[in-house]
C-alpha cells in the first residue's frame, strides 16, 4: 500500500495523470453519493460490506453516478434537474472533467458507459421541446460533447447496457418538466412512459409501453440481470389512493410482454406508490426495490413473480446486491445488509446518503 500510494504521489507531483484501475485502489463495489454534517457533498467508494475506501468532493449535490468499466474513474452526476457533471479520479479526488449540457437541457442524474469505456451516455431532458435526449461523450478527447440522439420518449431518467454489447436500454420516465416549475409533471394528460432499446449503429430498435391503464406509471429505475432481463422500478403519478404496480420485469429483444408484480396489499399500499431503487439478488433469482417514502424494501421472486418478503428502514433508497443479498443505504446514514433469507446486519456512517448505490462491474 505505502509503495503503491509513494507511486501515485509521485506522478501526481509531475502533473500526470495515471491509469490507475478499480484494483488499485481496493476494488471499491460500489458508488454512493452523500451530504456530510457541514453542509458538504462527496462521492463515496464502498466495500460490500458498506465501509468506506474513499471520498472525493463533489461540487453539489449527488443523483447517482457511471463507473467507468475498468479506470478508478467515475462520472458523478448532479441531482435531478442538474446542469453539471463532474468526472472525477477517485484515486487523487481530482476533477478530470466538468460536463455541462447543451443550453435548454439537463442531465437526469444517471448515465452508462459504452463496452469499451470511450463513449459516455446521458439521459437529458430537451426541456424546451418537451422530449427525451442521450448526449455522447468521448472520453479520449476529454469528455467532449460528440453527439446525441432521441430517447424514444419524454423524461429518459436511467440508462443500462445489456450484457457483452452497446445495446442499451432507456427508461423514458413520460414527465414534461421544466425548471422555472421545478419538478412538478407539466403532462399528466398526456403521460406515457416507456422502455426503449437502443443499438448505437442502429438506433431504436424496440419501444415498449405499460398497458394505457398504467399511463400514469413513471418508469425511473433500471437493475440489469447477467443474462440481459431487466428490472424496472416505478413511482405512480396519480392518485394517492389507487394501487398501481411499482415493479416488472422486461426481456428486451423478446415477444414476451413485460411481466408486474407487487406485495399483499397492506404491504403494498405501504410503499406509497413509490419505489426508489431496484436491484437483482447476485443469483438473479430475486429481485427487490425500495421506498423512502414507505421505509420499507421488498424481494420477488424472479422466476414465479410472487412477493417474497420486506424489510423496514427509515428513509431507505440506494439498493444494490452483495453475495449474500442485498445492501441498501438510507439518509439516516445507515448502510443495510440484508440476506435472502431474512437477516439483517448495518453499519452507521455520519453523513445522508442520496438515492442511488452504483455496482462497480469491471
Amino acid at each position: 500500500m505505502t509503495t503503491r500510494r509513494r507511486f501515485l504521489a509521485g506522478f501526481l507531483a509531475a502533473g500526470l495523470t495515471p491509469q490507475v484501475s478499480w484494483a488499485d485502489i481496493g476494488n471499491p463495489s460500489f458508488l454512493s453519493a452523500a451530504k456530510l454534517a457541514d453542509g458538504s457533498y462527496r462521492l463515496f467508494g464502498l466495500t460490500s460490506e458498506g465501509t468506506a475506501l474513499f471520498s472525493v468532493p463533489l461540487q453539489g449535490r449527488g443523483h447517482a453516478a457511471a463507473a467507468h468499466p475498468t479506470k478508478a474513474e467515475a462520472v458523478a452526476f448532479a441531482r435531478r434537474p442538474g446542469t453539471f457533471a463532474q468526472v472525477i479520479d477517485c484515486c487523487s479526488g481530482l476533477v478530470l472533467a466538468e460536463l455541462q449540457t447543451p443550453q435548454g437541457r439537463h442531465f437526469m442524474g444517471h448515465g452508462a458507459f459504452t463496452a469499451d469505456g470511450r463513449l459516455l451516455l446521458t439521459p437529458e431532458n430537451d426541456f424546451e421541446q418537451g422530449t427525451g435526449q442521450i448526449g455522447i461523450w468521448d472520453r479520449t478527447t476529454q469528455y467532449t460533447r460528440v453527439g446525441e440522439f432521441a430517447s424514444g420518449g419524454v423524461g429518459p431518467h436511467d440508462i443500462v447496457r445489456l450484457p457483452g454489447s452497446d445495446h442499451f436500454v432507456i427508461a423514458n420516465g413520460g414527465i414534461d418538466t421544466h425548471p422555472e416549475s421545478g419538478r412538478t409533471p407539466l403532462n399528466l394528460a398526456t403521460m406515457r412512459a416507456n422502455l426503449a432499446l437502443f443499438d448505437l449503429d442502429y438506433g431504436a430498435t424496440e419501444i415498449t409501453e405499460l398497458d394505457i391503464a398504467l399511463r400514469l406509471n413513471s418508469i425511473r429505475h433500471l437493475s440489469l440481470r447477467s443474462d440481459g432481463m431487466v428490472g424496472f422500478a416505478m413511482q405512480w403519478q396519480g392518485n394517492s389512493s389507487d394501487v398501481p404496480p411499482l415493479i416488472g420485469l422486461y426481456h428486451p429483444g423478446s415477444v414476451k410482454e413485460p411481466q408486474l408484480m407487487q406485495a399483499p396489499d397492506a404491504l403494498h399500499r405501504g410503499m406509497k406508490n413509490y419505489a426508489g431503487s431496484i436491484a437483482f439478488s447476485a443469483d438473479g433469482n430475486q429481485i427487490a426495490i425500495s421506498s423512502p417514502r414507505g421505509g420499507m424494501v421488498q424481494a420477488f421472486d424472479v422466476a414465479e413473480t410472487r412477493f417474497t418478503g420486506h424489510w423496514g428502514e427509515t428513509d431507505v433508497c440506494g439498493l444494490n446486491a452483495n453475495t449474500s443479498g442485498y445492501i441498501a443505504t438510507s439518509g439516516s446514514g445507515r448502510i443495510v445488509r440484508y440476506s435472502t433469507s431474512g437477516a439483517a446486519k448495518a453499519v452507521d456512517h455520519p453523513v445522508a446518503w442520496d438515492n442511488h448505490l452504483v455496482a462497480l462491474t469491471a
